[in-house]
């Protein structure tokens, strides 16, 4: 255990996944898969009067919560991670008959959250429905000439939800002239120009682009002319 090394904040009992063969050192057994610290020496889990309690790893965190909610004692299991020089956060101990009570809790609602969740994930939905027609509308609006249905494709693209794209930047959700016309000009670069033959055939992407832009202002140019003409 390097001493250098800032601990994780105190939540209690803090047990160690050691990295290292370490060995107890009241009753000398060993390897320890987990370990104390008292007074900086390693002391196994029966020697620390913490043998009687379960490992439950991470990941469940209501499991978690719940479980040490019921459990009387409890530890913190941290493991020193030595890429990110920290300790990290494993799991818990716990009393074994708090984690069977804790789990009987997390089964007696798990039907309402899985309702919750096809709630939200309905309401989501509607949400996304609504951003994605919204954006289309503005698609339209500064180029009238580009056909309804590629509207559509694009703006259902550019704001589909976890993607990363322009669509669910804060400029595309304020539906920004800028962040619409970036999601126009993607589609046009990969669906009416020759751009991923140049990309599949090696021309660096930037080189790519500058022999592509003549033929990408010419599809915006004349969607944009029909609103011209409409004006006019």
């Amino acid at each position: 255990m390097a001493s250098r090394v800032t601990l994780p904040p105190r939540t209690g009992l803090l047990v160690f996944q050691p990295l290292k063969r370490r060995y107890c050192a009241e009753c000398r057994s060993g390897p320890l898969p987990l370990l104390i610290l008292e007074d900086g020496a390693p002391r196994c889990l029966d020697c620390a009067d913490l043998g009687h309690l379960v490992f439950l790893p991470s990941g469940d965190t209501a499991l978690t919560r719940r479980s040490r909610e019921e459990s009387t004692l409890s530890a913190v299991v941290v493991r020193f991670n030595r890429r990110k020089s920290r300790y990290e956060r494993q799991g818990v101990l716990v009393e074994e008959e708090a984690l069977a009570r804790a789990e009987l809790r997390c089964l007696a609602d798990a039907e309402a959250r899985r309702r919750r969740r096809v709630r939200d994930a309905r309401r989501r939905a509607t949400q996304d429905a609504l951003f994605a027609q919204a954006f289309a509308a503005e698609i339209r609006r500064l180029y009238p000439g580009c056909p309804a249905g590629r509207a559509r494709e694009i703006a259902l693209h550019a704001s589909e939800r976890g993607s990363g794209r322009v669509g669910r930047s804060a400029a595309g959700r304020a539906l920004s002239e800028g962040a619409v016309t970036a999601a126009v000009v993607a589609s046009v670069r990969h669906l009416d120009t020759p751009y991923d033959r140049l990309l599949m055939s090696g021309v660096p992407r930037h080189e790519a682009r500058r022999r592509i832009a003549p033929a990408v202002a010419t599809v915006l140019r004349g969607w944009t002319e029909a609103r011209l003409d409409s004006a006019g």
